[in-house]
């Protein structure tokens, strides 16, 4: 882990609002940043702050999220997610961010993620795999 690794790193990232980060479901005049691609920039965001940290043959998994989407962003529109690292726990993690658009604070919270071996992690899942086509084949 580098040493800039501890509570406090930060960092921002700008995403522009296109149609596949927006709601249908309202008709056209209603296309809204969607809080479940939200919460997947937000996750991008934290991941990649990790990532300039953690070392070859690590990743992170999202454990838990509170999010707090106050305000619609609308198509087209950009958003600047900020996200802080302030608890390191071993490989547990837990950021808050917030999230802003031109006009006002779209989102806040705290996200969860837990820093993993790939290799071990693959093994895992392999072996996972491997239980529930046993289960499936009865």
């Amino acid at each position: 882990m580098s040493e800039a690794f501890k509570p406090g790193l930060s960092a921002t990232r700008r995403v522009q609002i296109d149609t596949d980060r927006t709601i249908n479901f309202m008709g056209e005049d209603c296309r809204v940043y969607s809080t479940p691609k939200l919460l997947f920039d937000i996750e991008i965001a934290c991941r990649d702050l990790l990532l300039d940290h953690i070392g070859a043959g690590k990743d992170s998994v999202g454990t838990r999220v509170e999010l707090d989407h106050l305000g619609a962003t609308l198509l087209g529109m950009w958003v600047e997610i900020t996200v802080t690292l302030v608890e390191i726990n071993g490989p547990a993690v837990c950021f808050e961010f917030s999230a802003k658009d031109a006009v006002e604070e779209v989102a806040r919270g705290k996200h969860n993620r837990f820093i993993v071996g790939v290799e071990k992690t693959v093994q895992r899942l392999k072996a996972k795999l491997a239980k529930a086509s046993a289960v499936a084949n009865g």
